[in-house]
């Protein structure tokens, strides 16, 4: 691994980790709204807005939308949000999702659904909003940073895993028109990985049997989550022709080529977490 692709990797952690535990929830929202519209920016490159004006345009739609977000969950500084009103828009806006895995099984001749400017560029905020509610909603609860962590984590794992295990037995492709790249003996890589991870987390917090099923249920949702958000800024940067959605990073790309996975994990971690019962 490029040594330049590792020190910006710990440059990354050592921020996130910083700005998560050590920055107030509303301050973190706050500085994860950043984030997200710069990812805004970039995925105004995806969905055909090239020039200056049409991205900055877009991500100002992007904040635009965060912000009215953040009014009706009644974000602040010093009350908490609606939890009722959270669920709902999880609920509505998470099973998106769906429809994104039946595009990129169906990769190229999907494309004839989704290839116009405006349909990729509604794509970005049903990628990047709930993103954002999620981190909202997440530290909003009891440990809510760390379920935000744990979700990092999962990912983290999922992406060292496949890592691993598909450079060393990587042969048959999870989906060649998308990520040739990608293989299922990979993909099993991350579901061992998080196994190993939910076997520590339940011996870590004393779960007994039903919460470490729980447990296992929700990381393993994560992890397939976390395939498919990769997989769709996969064939987003696919059919644009691009190998990075930006180049702020070096090593790494852009902010959308570190947070693709997030993007559908966190969302769907948050909307089973907050119907559930399970406690971390």
């Amino acid at each position: 691994m490029p040594k330049k692709r590792i020190i910006t990797a710990i440059f990354i952690a050592i921020i996130f980790s910083a700005a998560l535990f050590f920055l107030e929830s509303y301050a973190f929202s706050v500085f994860s709204a950043v984030v997200i519209v710069y990812a805004g920016w970039e995925w105004a490159r995806l969905s055909g807005l090239l020039t200056p004006p049409l991205k900055l345009l877009y991500a100002f739609f992007v904040l635009s939308i965060l912000i009215l977000s953040g009014y009706i969950l009644g974000l602040a500084k010093t009350t908490p949000i609606h939890l009722d009103t959270a669920k709902v828009l999880m609920t509505w806006l998470v099973p998106w999702w769906a429809i994104a895995l039946l595009w990129i099984q169906g990769y190229p001749s999907s494309a004839v659904l989704w290839g116009s400017r405006c349909v990729r560029g509604l794509m970005g905020l049903l990628v990047l909003v709930p993103t954002w509610l999620s981190i909202v909603i997440l530290t909003s609860l009891d440990n809510g940073k760390w379920l935000v962590f744990v979700v990092v984590l999962i990912v983290a794992s999922a992406d060292i895993g496949a890592y691993f295990s598909g450079s060393r037995f990587g042969k048959n492709k999870l989906s060649p028109n998308v990520s040739p790249n990608k293989t299922w003996e990979g993909f099993l890589g991350a579901i061992i990985a998080n196994l190993c991870l939910t076997f520590l987390l339940g011996i870590f917090l004393k779960l007994n049997l039903t919460e470490w099923l729980m447990l296992f249920f929700i990381v393993m949702a994560t992890v397939l989550a976390a395939v498919v958000g990769d997989l769709l800024e996969s064939m987003m940067k696919r059919h644009r022709g691009v190998k990075d959605s930006g180049n702020i990073l070096p090593g790494h790309g852009g902010v959308l080529d570190r947070v693709d996975s997030l993007t559908a994990a966190l969302p769907v971690f948050t909307l089973i977490f907050i119907y559930s019962s399970f406690q971390l």
